[in-house]
C-alpha cells in the first residue's frame, strides 16, 4: 500500500490593529475564489471565526475534509491547519474575526492566571464547525459581533471586548464534552506530530529552546522530529523559532516603550547583535527603523521564508 501523502502547511500572521482586540475581515471584498491558488494548507497566530455568507465547497480541517454551504461557522484555533476551497469555477463569500483569546482572558483575569490559562488551553484544543441550524446561539453571537465591527458605533471598542469574552467563553463550553474530543482525536492526521511542538514554541518562545527539547513534546527522536517539521512545514525549527520571535517583537514595538536590549532579552535573544541580525533576514529592515515607521512595514512579515506569509 502506498505511504499517505504527508500535508504540507503554511504559516501565516495575522496582526490586530493597535489598540484593539480584533481583526476584523469584512465585506463583498472576501467574494472570491478560495483555495485554487495555493495547495498548502495553512495556520495562524490567531484564532479564526469564519462566517460562510454564500458559496459552497469544501474545508479541509487536517487530514479531515467537509463540504460547505451558507450558514457554516468555523471556529479555528492557532496552530490548527485548514484550509477552504470553493466550489470549481465559483466564488464564495466568507467573513472572518481573527484576534487572541490569550489576550482576552489575561486582560479580564489578571488576578486569576490559572483560571484564563484553563479556558485559553480549552479554546485552542480543537476546532469547531457548525452547518445552518446547529448552536444558533453561537451563530447568532458571532453575528452580533460581526456587526459591531462592521458599524463602529459609540463605545464599540467596549462591546467589542465583551462580545469577544462572551465568544471565548461560549467556545469552550461547547468544547467541553468528551464525547466530541474522542472524535476529534480520531480526525486528527499525522501532520499533529508536530502540533505538541507548535504549542511549546507559541508559548514559550523566550526561552532557550532546542530541537532536542521540541522533538521530546512530541515523543519523536530529534532526528525524526526534524525531517518531519522541515516536511510538513518547509523550515527547519530553529527558523520557526526565529519567525515567532520576530513576529512577537513586532508586536512589543507597537505596544510597548521597551529598550531595544529588553526587546531581545523578551523575545528570546541574548545578544541585541543577534537580535537585529535575524530581525533584518525576516522583515528585510533593521528593527529601529521598523520601530520609527512600523506602518510602513505592515505586510513585509516573513517574506524570507517562502512558507510562511503575511496574512489577509
Amino acid at each position: 500500500m502506498a505511504a499517505k501523502k504527508k500535508l504540507k502547511m503554511e504559516l501565516r500572521f495575522y496582526e490586530v490593529p493597535q489598540n484593539e482586540y480584533v481583526l476584523p475581515i469584512l465585506g463583498e471584498n472576501w467574494i472570491r475564489e478560495y483555495g485554487w491558488d495555493n495547495p498548502l494548507l495553512h495556520f495562524h497566530n490567531l484564532m479564526e471565526i469564519g462566517y460562510c455568507v454564500d458559496g459552497e465547497g469544501e474545508l479541509v480541517l487536517g487530514d479531515l475534509t467537509i463540504p460547505y454551504s451558507p450558514g457554516m461557522l468555523t471556529i479555528i484555533p492557532q496552530n490548527y491547519p485548514h484550509k477552504t476551497i470553493s466550489k470549481y469555477g465559483t466564488k464564495s463569500y466568507w467573513e472572518y474575526l481573527f484576534f487572541d483569546p490569550k489576550a482576552i482572558l489575561r486582560d479580564t483575569y489578571e488576578g486569576d492566571r490559572i483560571f484564563a490559562e484553563q479556558i485559553e488551553k480549552l479554546v485552542n484544543e480543537n476546532e469547531q464547525h457548525y452547518t445552518v441550524g446547529e448552536n444558533e446561539t453561537l451563530v447568532r453571537l458571532v453575528r452580533i459581533l460581526m456587526d459591531e465591527c462592521r458599524s463602529r458605533r459609540n463605545y464599540s471598542r467596549e462591546c467589542i471586548r465583551g462580545l469577544l469574552l462572551s465568544l471565548v467563553m461560549a467556545i469552550a463550553r461547547q468544547d467541553n464534552n468528551p464525547e466530541t474530543k474522542e472524535e476529534n482525536a480520531r480526525n486528527r492526521g499525522g501532520i499533529y506530530r508536530i502540533s505538541s511542538a507548535l504549542e511549546y514554541v507559541s508559548k514559550r518562545y523566550m526561552e532557550n529552546i532546542k530541537t532536542e527539547k521540541l522533538a521530546a513534546c512530541d515523543n519523536l527522536s530529534e532526528t525524526h522530529f526534524r525531517r518531519l517539521f522541515v516536511e510538513y512545514m518547509n523550515m527547519t525549527p530553529v527558523e520557526y523559532v526565529n519567525l515567532v520571535r520576530i513576529q512577537q517583537a513586532c508586536e512589543l514595538m507597537k505596544t510597548t516603550q521597551c529598550s531595544m536590549d529588553e526587546l531581545a532579552e523578551r523575545v528570546g535573544y541574548t545578544t541585541v547583535s543577534t537580535f537585529n541580525r535575524n530581525f533584518r533576514k525576516v522583515m528585510g529592515t533593521s528593527p529601529y527603523q521598523y520601530k520609527k515607521s512600523s506602518e510602513n512595514y505592515q505586510g513585509r512579515l516573513l517574506n524570507a521564508i517562502v512558507s510562511a506569509k503575511k496574512g489577509w
